[in-house]
């Protein structure tokens, strides 16, 4: 069966840890070239993180929020803490601490110095110096906060959950509740000086309606203020104290020109929901938007909305195009952010966007280097697989013609494994086998007689191989280099993860905790007792008897005896672990949902977590020395390590079960199961590995 673009539509999540890196970067089309400079200068406090962005750039994260100053300073905000800056018209960014992992929602700048973020949680962040520092402040609420504004480097109003209204008079050193007299959640808000402002929500879902509230006195009072929405509206944008616009959702517009005693409805032309508004007069004004179910939206208005132009003319590769923040700071010059990362720019009014160096916003599945410097990743893509090569450890990542192609659903590769530089072989669904033997310039289909879901292949050396298939459990050899694959029939009802140390001896594992072996290349495959029914999702040997597996809820089994006994290892983490990579008995890496890393040094007697800076989720990882590896994994992102060794974060002690295995419900499919947080403002979520 055909798994098409593992994109599907959940509820935003909001989990990770934060990165204090800072990357250089200029603004280019649609692909990475070389590497951008990354500066070892980072805010005063912080520690910089063991891994970095090498696609997207900047970063990868999902940004919801941007506040520009000027042409050339401005902000962007986002989920796992995510800050990034500009003072150059964004031909470089910098990433900076955030001190929190919270999403961070939206952001108001006054000045270049002066900011403040808000998000999840009631978490508010400001900085006096543009971000060089950053400082927590007191909400007194865990509410989410979704939306902020500032008049001044002293006077601003953040919003949120439940009807939530927060004012400081202090630039956050205090910040102060107020009745909004409604109970509804409020989206966004807009102050033109200290005392005039509107807050903009709603209640969201079938039946839903638009809330407006109004004041004049800088909160003290908040007044209600009738109007025709029958949405949620998400934000607004006053440019004076009578004029202002309120977007949100199903393509819901309102216009006032009189405080708000009238608000008009005007016509969108689309029925996708509009997240965010940027007016620098009463009459130009820019409108961004997302749908679930397609691309999203760009609105532009040069009358005050009594017309709105869609803005088409921007390049993104396939993968994410949902907007979720606009700033303008004059009619022509602004910038627009969303999922993954995105970063579209304009000059002339939106006549023409410039996007950050991407190669794909699509999700990677599979990565394998064969030294520091090589190395291939695989994944998805429309109409033909997505293949990306390196040869300068990732500062560069060149496509590669895959040589298939399905333009009604476009192709998964899930599994890549290359046995030199040049020999590698290549897995996916449909049981698709790729083949090379010149590193990549030319792919070969091998005919595998099936149509399973391949989701991992190993080779022992450049003839023996094996590559196992979810639908039937089945483990798929050759002897002679893919030119012949012959199926054995094994217990399982789906393998996932395989691993081989000769041609002889090898490992595979799957679903229920069932771990097989083999001595005789395959021709027979021996359960062994794992001693838990957690989905096993990938397997690592460094020699015949050393090896460890890796599943579901933080699952980590360790043998030193070929697998006679598999002893439960403590990872400290509850996430799905869906990759690992040992470069010898005592350093190991795994890899796994919403961004978790975990690493050992002493053969998974601890293991510790480091921060990854993403929460997006991570299929797979490839070291080839003890501190060199790359992880790949949802909306194109690829992280890199190369550091002198690990700073991890010590994670909590996990109890385990009285039988041993980590605690939890095991997961019968091969898909993780997360538990979305009901937020009005969806987004596409990673999707590991499609089931069928």
């Amino acid at each position: 069966m055909r798994v098409t673009n593992p994109r599907i539509p959940l509820t935003i999540l909001a989990l990770a840890t934060s990165c204090g890196l800072a990357i250089a970067i200029h603004t280019g089309q649609a692909r990475i070239g070389a590497a951008p400079a990354i500066s070892s200068k980072f805010p005063s406090g912080s520690e910089s993180s063991q891994w970095h962005w090498q696609n997207p750039l900047p970063q990868g994260n999902n940004l919801r929020g941007a506040s520009f100053v000027d042409a050339n300073t401005g902000t962007v905000v986002g989920e796992n803490g995510t800050i990034v800056r500009t003072t150059d018209s964004g031909n470089s960014w910098t990433i900076q601490t955030s001190g929190t992992t919270q999403t961070l929602w939206e952001v108001s700048f006054t000045d270049a110095n002066h900011g403040t973020a808000v998000g999840e949680g009631g978490s508010i962040v400001g900085t006096t110096d543009g971000g060089d520092h950053r400082v927590a402040q007191t909400s007194g609420t865990t509410l989410q906060l979704r939306g902020v504004s500032f008049t001044d480097a002293n006077n601003g109003t953040a919003v949120g959950e439940g009807g939530t209204i927060l004012r400081t008079t202090d630039g956050g050193n205090s910040w102060v509740p107020q009745s909004s007299g409604t109970a509804n959640f409020l989206f966004g808000v807009s102050f033109v000086d200290t005392n005039t402002g509107t807050a903009v929500g709603g209640a969201c879902g079938i039946g839903g309606e638009s809330t407006i509230v109004r004041t004049t006195d800088g909160g003290n009072t908040w007044t209600p203020q009738a109007n025709p929405g029958a949405a949620c509206l998400f934000d607004v944008s006053l440019t004076d104290a009578n004029t202002g616009t309120a977007v949100g959702d199903g393509g819901l517009i309102l216009r006032t020109t009189n405080g708000g005693n009238n608000w008009s409805p005007q016509a969108s032309g689309t029925t996708k929901s509009l997240s965010d508004v940027s007016f620098t007069d009463t009459n130009n004004g820019m409108i961004c938007g997302f749908d679930l179910s397609g691309p999203g939206i760009i609105l532009r208005t040069t009358d005050g909305g009594t017309s709105w132009v869609e803005q088409t003319n921007y390049s993104l590769p396939q993968g994410a195009n949902s907007f979720f923040g606009v700033s303008f700071t004059d009619a022509n010059t602004g910038t627009i952010v969303g999922d993954a990362g995105i970063l579209l720019q304009t000059t002339n009014g939106g006549e023409q966007w410039n996007s950050q160096p991407v190669v794909t916003f699509n999700f990677l599945y599979g990565v394998s280097f064969t030294d520091a410097n090589t190395g291939t990743a695989v994944g998805y893509e429309n109409p033909d697989a997505m293949i990306l090569r390196t040869t300068d450890g990732g500062n560069s990542w060149v496509r590669q013609n895959s040589g298939v192609s399905d333009p009604f659903d476009g192709i998964n590769l899930f599994g890549v494994h290359f046995i030199n530089s040049n020999i590698g072989t290549i897995v996916g669904d449909d049981g698709i086998i790729l083949r090379t033997t010149d590193g990549g310039s030319n792919w070969l289909q091998q005919t595998s007689d099936t149509t399973d879901l391949l989701y991992a292949v190993h080779f022992s050396d450049e003839n023996h191989g094996a590559a196992v298939g979810f639908l039937n459990g089945r483990v798929y050899m050759t002897t002679d280099g893919g030119q012949d694959w012959v199926f054995h029939e094994t217990q399982a009802t789906g393998l996932l993860g395989v691993y081989f140390t000769d041609a002889n001896i090898g490992t595979v594992v799957g679903n229920d905790g069932v771990i097989l072996r083999t001595t005789d290349g395959g021709q027979n495959w021996v359960p062994q007792t794992s001693g838990t029914s957690i989905q096993l999702r990938a397997v690592s040997f460094t020699g015949a008897n050393t090896g460890t597996v890796v599943g579901d809820l933080g699952t980590i089994l360790r043998t030193t005896d070929g697998g006679q006994n598999w002893v439960s290892q403590v990872s400290g983490v509850s996430e799905l672990l869906l990759g690992v990579s040992f470069t010898d008995a005592s350093n190991g890496t795994a890899v796994g949902q919403l961004g978790t890393i975990v690493r050992t040094t002493d053969g998974g007697q601890t293991w510790t977590r480091e921060e990854s800076g993403t929460n997006q989720d991570l299929y797979n990882v490839s070291f080839t020395e003890t501190n060199t590896g790359t992880a790949v994994g949802g909306f194109g992102a690829i992280l890199r390590t190369a550091s002198q060794g690990p700073t991890p974060t010590p994670t909590p002690t996990a109890t385990p079960s009285p039988s041993g295995t980590p605690t939890g419900t095991p997961t019968a499919t091969p898909t993780p199961s997360t538990t979305p947080r009901v937020t009005p403002r969806p987004r596409p979520t990673p999707h590991p590995r499609p089931t069928p």
